[in-house]
């Protein structure tokens, strides 16, 4: 159901509620808001596929923004609102925004982009009143235009980023239908059957809006004619607090907070009355097998989990029982076929881990990246990677053993170590660097730097400290070690090339997996 066909039937049935300010956008409120955003990108003269930009922590603007772009025919990148300046400035230059959202609790990031991007036409900041040059209150300009539709209404989507190998971020291109804004969406018939979402459900959102899985699902409860609860931050008793006060249906969580509320005193636990809940979605990262069968027991066989890439280039589904039978697994294909092959490209047997390959699954670019978009397919281009590892069972269930280069999941969030060796390197007191990923009971892993320090520099808490703190400065926090280890030499090859897995197998010694 259309937004703007469930505003003229249920105009005062909340939208959007904010879990902590307290802040409700009826359906009614939320269609005349996101006809003006589409109203004013009109104005500029926007066409179809173009591109904006929002940087703005969990708020209903960034919805309703994200609402014109989506009845406009453009595609919008949400920003990751923990990044530094030049993090951000690098997204929105390379993804060509013209327009760029953002609010009065980003701002001191946010005054220092217009200097850095030249191509953007407009910057809009809200809850500012009064903004400083260049940005303009998105609060005044949004007033000046009608809540009508705008004429011949095209379907927008997001375009994501997800960092290479390498840390350089690239923008996930998936193609955009020609169609009417009003008219079905294929992918929601797809989400409905996976995830058992339905007409009028009630959606607890607990992660940041800017990651590609909360975007889609609170985006499909909007487009269902359901009610989208917006954690700002997520807290564990205030989820279940949450479940509770609003009869919560749908929500999708990262294993991280399910160990949370696990951790919880036995009588929150106890008094938390989840009774309202159908379908609990996970994914982002691998989920421990003790604590899925915990929250398995004690929410009952409710839980669904997946695999799959930003890119959607192939999806693999489980449900509960399903789970139990095949402990640890991350479901069967109903994407695309999974193939494992090793390092030439082969294909293994049953039971051998390698590169998960999809075949004849949903078709994606990277953004102005042709050469990364080559690397992501086979030689035929009807298979595509991301350069997982895993194995297949007798079954055809998938199970996921290690990462694409040795990429960090800390908390379900992504982590690319390459960005942060390179700007370790950089520090006068650094002569060699590497950044990995070590085991954390609560986060999954967390990031550790290993560092050779220059002759005459000695190692100890102070050094320590300071090179956390020079990351800080350049990088997002999620980004930056936890901790530094100091050590004579890094193991490197001949090449040059850094041994990496000798230095992190130091640190998983006694781990069933390298990743949980």
């Amino acid at each position: 159901m259309y937004a703007a066909e469930h505003a003229g039937r249920f105009p005062d049935q909340p939208a959007i509620v904010m879990a902590t300010g307290g802040e409700v956008v009826t359906y009614r409120e939320y269609e005349d808001r996101a006809n003006q955003v589409a109203q004013f990108f009109r104005s500029l003269g926007l066409r179809r596929l173009d591109h904006v930009a929002m940087f703005m922590e969990n708020h209903p603007r960034l919805l309703e923004a994200q609402g014109g772009a989506e009845r406009t025919g453009l595609y919008y990148t949400l920003v990751n609102s923990y990044l530094s300046a030049e993090e951000v400035a690098y997204l929105v230059n390379d993804s060509r925004a013209q327009v760029v959202v953002t609010s009065t609790a980003k701002r001191d990031i946010a005054l220092r982009l217009p200097e850095q991007c030249p191509g953007v036409r407009r910057w809009l900041m809200v809850d500012d009143d009064d903004p400083p040059a260049p940005y303009e209150s998105y609060a005044e300009v949004m007033a000046e235009f009608p809540i009508t539709p705008v004429d011949g209404e095209r379907v927008g989507a997001a375009m994501l980023y997800s960092s290479g190998t390498t840390g350089r971020p690239k923008g996930i291109l998936r193609p955009l239908p020609d169609q009417p804004a009003a008219q079905p969406i294929g992918v929601m018939d797809f989400v409905k059957a996976m995830f058992n979402f339905r007409e009028q459900q009630i959606y607890l959102s607990p992660a940041p809006l800017y990651h590609s899985a909360p975007q889609a699902s609170v985006a499909a409860t909007i487009r269902l004619g359901g009610t989208a609860v917006i954690m700002e931050h997520f807290d564990p008793a205030h989820y279940l607090e949450l479940v509770a006060r609003h009869r919560i249906t749908h929500s999708q969580l990262v294993p991280t907070m399910f160990s949370r509320m696990l951790k919880l005193p036995d009588e929150v636990r106890a008094a938390a009355d989840v009774s309202s809940l159908e379908a609990i979605i996970h994914a982002a990262a691998p989920c421990p097998v003790p604590v899925k069968q915990a929250m398995i027991e004690w929410w009952g066989p409710i839980i669904l989990e997946y695999y799959g890439a930003t890119e959607a280039n192939g999806f693999t589904w489980c449900n509960s029982e399903q789970w139990l039978a095949h402990p640890g697994t991350v479901g069967k294909a109903v994407l695309g076929e999974v193939i494992i092959r090793d390092e030439e490209g082969k294909p293994l047997p049953t039971g051998e881990p390698g590169t998960i390959w999809f075949r004849g699954a949903t078709n994606f670019t990277y953004w102005q990246d042709p050469e990364k978009t080559a690397e992501s397919r086979d030689a035929t281009g009807t298979e595509s990677t991301v350069g997982d590892v895993g194995y297949l069972d007798d079954e055809g269930y998938l199970y996921l053993t290690d990462r694409k280069s040795y990429m960090i999941i800390s908390g379900g969030v992504n982590i690319y170590p390459q960005e942060t060796e390179s700007l370790l390197v950089t520090h006068p007191k650094v002569f060699d660097a590497a950044v990995i990923g070590v085991p954390n009971e609560d986060l999954g892993e967390e990031v550790k730097a290993v560092v050779q320090l220059m002759p005459d520099v000695a190692a100890g808490p102070e050094t320590e400290r300071e090179l956390i703190a020079f990351c800080r400065e350049h990088l997002a926090h999620f980004k930056c070690p936890r901790s530094v280890d100091f050590v004579d030499e890094l193991p490197r090859l001949p090449t040059g090339k850094l041994y990496k897995r000798l230095l992190r197998d130091q640190y998983w010694t006694g781990r069933s997996s390298s990743i949980v």
